[in-house]
């Protein structure tokens, strides 16, 4: 068990670094697919955020700060993701998905943080 949670912190930093990627540079591409007209620039400093995360998750730095980070941009996501949903155009299917699967990591995030 003890190996499986010292494993779980890696593979959340190299999650947090593919979504950062993603974010930061295809922020207008996820805002156009989820219906969003604007917010690129909230999109990227979020992107910025989950590479930070990531790259100390990976590196030789105390775990357990960063996985609260973690959590922390979690509920910062679940609170953008549902003020998206009042947007005009918004494709709701689409970004409710997204936030279930955001709200599944939480649970994984909180669970790795409270571990750590």
């Amino acid at each position: 068990m003890a190996k499986a949670r010292s494993k779980l912190p890696r593979a959340l930093g190299w999650f947090s670094v593919g979504l950062g990627i993603t974010e930061l540079l295809g922020a207008w591409n996820l805002l156009r697919f989820f219906g969003i007209s604007r917010g690129d620039k909230l999109v990227r400093g979020y992107g910025a955020r989950e590479l930070a995360a990531g790259v100390a998750l990976l590196g030789p730095a105390k775990k357990r700060p960063w996985l609260w980070a973690r959590v922390a941009g979690d509920a910062l996501d679940l609170a953008t993701m549902g003020k998206g949903l009042k947007e005009p155009g918004v494709r709701k299917g689409r970004l409710i998905a997204a936030t279930g699967a955001v709200a599944g990591i939480t649970l994984l995030d909180i669970y790795a943080a409270a571990r750590a």
